[in-house]
């Protein structure tokens, strides 16, 4: 997710996402100058971002929480890019900044551009490392293979890329990157283009996920992590906030089973943060919403409730094992609890 206070939009009629700037890779040969090694690079995410959520996931599922540290931004940025101010002293305490601009910065002296989380942040320098969201869960799953724990799943199993990258591309194009079209609409024919685009997908994948568990082969793969993301924040703010209001998740008794399932999968709902993603979309996009209200509902409880999408069959972590649970510092309060902003 890119800082900007307002409408990234800006006076264009349809959202244009900028791609990323950065796309250095972090792989086992260092072949783009960074090895894999643990304890050099940190990851910096704000917990109201999908796209940064992406990469909370897949390190919790690989555990390795202790390979890649990790910062947390505080969910409310403004025009200096994301902020450090839920640390002490406002400072990241690893890197010692007070704004990832200054990372970016660091890597391209002068730099101008936008600056987005998840990030990966060369900690003996300073510099920015990349910042390709789509490519960073991938490699994690991929690359760094040597530092994941005992019986970590296989997120991106070669056999089924190619499926993966389909379905993928799906579900980016209409539903992640939907909401942003339709909630960052300048005209009438731009919201309602997204919007039908939107719910078109998502028919898809009701349908496709009716009668199977996962949404690429019988495990979880990274294609359920970037579906999931972009699920959970549905009804808390994309409903309403993006008038993507045709349905509710919880309407949908496919997709809302199925994300349910994933919710009270380790290594999913134990990284959802309510409160930082209501926070930052209704005080952050002013064009939306000026008033910056953050709305009391929607009920979270529903999430911890019975699912049965077991009876699907299906192994969510294939020979594997789930992950333990989280870092006590990474702790997040599960919904219905103080600190989830809902009802």
């Amino acid at each position: 997710m890119t800082t900007s206070v307002g409408n990234p939009g800006s006076t264009a009629a349809e959202y244009k996402r900028s791609p990323s700037h950065f796309t250095d890779r972090i792989t086992a040969d260092g072949a783009d100058g960074w090895p894999v090694e643990t304890g050099r690079y940190r990851l910096v995410v704000s917990r109201a971002c999908p796209w940064a959520s992406r990469a909370l996931v897949v390190r919790r599922l690989l555990g390795l929480e202790d390979a890649i540290s990790l910062a947390v931004a505080d969910p409310l940025q403004d025009e200096r890019s994301w902020r450090f101010t839920l640390d002490p002293d406002g400072r990241d305490p690893v890197l010692g900044i007070a704004f990832l601009g200054e990372a970016y910065a660091a890597r391209e002296p002068g730099y101008d551009g936008g600056v987005s989380v998840p990030a990966i942040v060369d900690v003996p320098s300073g510099v920015l490392v990349t910042n390709d969201y789509p490519r960073i869960t991938l490699d994690l799953a991929t690359e760094w293979t040597a530092l994941h724990r005992d019986g970590a799943p296989d997120l991106y199993p070669e056999p089924l890329r190619d499926e993966i990258d389909e379905v993928t591309e799906d579900v980016y194009r209409n539903l992640n990157n939907g909401v942003y079209l339709a909630g960052f609409a300048k005209s009438e024919r731009a919201y309602e283009r997204a919007y039908r685009n939107l719910f078109a997908c998502w028919d898809r994948l009701s349908e496709r996920l009716a009668g199977r568990r996962y949404l690429v082969g019988d495990t979880i793969t990274e294609a359920d992590v970037r579906l999931f993301t972009t699920l959970v924040r549905f009804d808390a703010v994309y409903h309403n906030h993006f008038k993507c209001n045709r349905n509710k998740l919880t309407e949908d008794p496919v997709l809302w089973a199925y994300a349910r399932d994933l919710f009270q999968t380790p290594g999913f709902g134990d990284t959802v943060d309510f409160d930082h993603i209501k926070r930052h979309y209704y005080q952050v996009h002013t064009d939306i919403n000026p008033t910056q209200i953050v709305p009391l509902g929607p009920d979270l409880s529903g999430w911890l409730t019975p699912h049965h999408r077991e009876e699907l069959g299906g192994r969510p972590f294939g020979d594997g094992t789930p992950p333990g649970p989280p870092p006590a510092a990474e702790e997040i309060p599960a919904p219905g609890r103080a600190g989830t902003g809902g009802a």
